[in-house]
């Protein structure tokens, strides 16, 4: 990836890194290790970024709503932390163009896959996390999920399917 094409991903992304290094790893899925054992995956990262989404929605949704009940709340924060909202929400933003994929997995549409984006997504935001903090990635968050979030509360429409069983 040339410094071009990273400078775009970080304007997509809405937030210049200080160590362009995280958003380098954020975009190498597993699969390109693999094939260049050099370079680390994004899992670490998605790791922290799943929990920092966690923290983000929890406490949104905890603000929002005073008169929910912890069930409710529970049922908010899955409805947009999951790999359908968050593989959308890396879709609309185009992400999946920036993500490095083994030679396998880019043959087979990784590109636009659900999992891969949704992975990417929350890996950028902890490499966010890491580079600027916290608040920082709070606020990236809420922006770029913003109208999930918002459209939450109908009917809890976007629940994902283990808990909708």
């Amino acid at each position: 990836m040339n410094e071009a094409q990273l400078r775009e991903c970080a304007e997509v992304v809405g937030h210049d890194f200080v160590d362009w290094s995280l958003l380098v790893r954020a975009l190498t899925h597993s699969s390109y290790s693999a094939e260049s054992p050099d370079e680390p995956s994004n899992e670490r990262l998605e790791y922290l970024g799943d929990a920092v989404l966690g923290l983000v929605l929890a406490d949104e949704m905890y603000r929002r709503h005073p008169d929910f009940h912890e069930g409710l709340l529970t049922d908010l924060r899955k409805s947009v932390v999951n790999e359908t909202t968050l593989g959308g929400a890396a879709r609309r933003m185009g992400l999946g163009r920036f993500i490095r994929l083994g030679r396998g997995e880019e043959a087979a549409g990784g590109h636009d896959k659900t999992s891969i984006l949704a992975n990417a997504f929350e890996a950028v935001i902890g490499a966010v996390h890491l580079d600027a903090g916290t608040e920082i990635a709070r606020r990236l968050s809420l922006r770029l999920l913003r109208d999930d979030i918002d459209a939450a509360v109908p009917g809890l429409r976007t629940l994902d399917p283990k808990t909708q069983l």
